[in-house]
């Protein structure tokens, strides 16, 4: 059986000690999409437009990964002064938010994780809460206290799952329990997209695309979480099956 081939896309990272330039990724994120029966490959952020569109015209689905934060000017909106933002790649930007759009444009198939779902949601015409703890009055912890003092696949809160939506259809059931790493999260919902998943607090925890064949974002790590959850395999499994749908 022919495998897809699936594009992550990375990010760039500068080495502190030499100030080398690398593109890189979260080894999960291609690690389970190998179990689900695809190819994954690293999508460079800093190629020309032409390369990216020739990169592109090459796969079978797009995945966004988690990373830092969308320039706010790709929403129409300013930093806001009071609060920090982190991480932030004009060339990230740029990349992800061209390849969005093509596949969409195209219905190829589309997954997004907790930073995709914004890139997802800011390609479509959404806009984002630049700092959750600054904007919502919450009891939730919607991030791990730091990397030394808690594991990525630490169970944070619950989100329930909108019925009759392709993520109910993926994960099997109503209500799960995730983990969580974002300071930022959706504020307008795209025109064209639904929410198809919240945290008890409202944040919205997932959106889809109903025209589509299969274009879903989530707000958790389900890379984190896949190795002793399988509706969270699942999650990718179904985003592989649907690009081998294509072949």
């Amino acid at each position: 059986m022919k495998r897809p081939l699936i594009g992550i896309t990375a990010y760039n990272y500068i080495k502190p000690t030499s100030g080398w330039r690398y593109d890189v990724c979260y080894g999960k994120n291609a690690a389970a999409i190998e179990d689900a029966g695809g190819l994954p490959v690293l999508i460079p952020s800093m190629v020309s437009l032409e390369t990216l569109r020739g990169i592109y015209e090459r796969l079978d689905a797009v995945m966004l990964p988690g990373g830092g934060d969308i320039n706010p000017s790709r929403y129409n909106a300013e930093a806001e002064t009071d609060i920090k933002l982190y991480e932030i790649s004009d060339e990230r930007d740029e990349m992800e938010i061209s390849m969005t759009q093509w596949a969409i444009e195209d219905d190829l198939p589309v997954f997004g994780i907790c930073r995709g779902i914004q890139v997802l949601n800011v390609a479509l015409g959404g806009s984002l809460v630049q700092d959750i703890p600054a904007r919502i009055t919450s009891d939730l912890r919607h991030s791990i206290k730091s990397p030394q003092e808690e594991s990525r696949s630490t169970l944070l809160h619950d989100v329930t799952v909108k019925e009759g939506s392709l993520l109910a259809s993926v994960l099997g059931q109503m209500q799960v329990t995730v983990n969580s790493i974002h300071h930022q999260a959706l504020r307008t919902v795209a025109p064209k997209a639904t929410i198809s998943a919240t945290a008890p607090d409202g944040v919205i925890e997932g959106i889809e695309l109903p025209d589509k064949h299969f274009v879903l974002g989530v707000q958790w790590h389900p890379e984190d979480l896949v190795e002793n959850d399988v509706r969270m395999q699942n999650l990718f499994t179904s985003f592989v099956e649907a690009a081998r749908q294509r072949l």
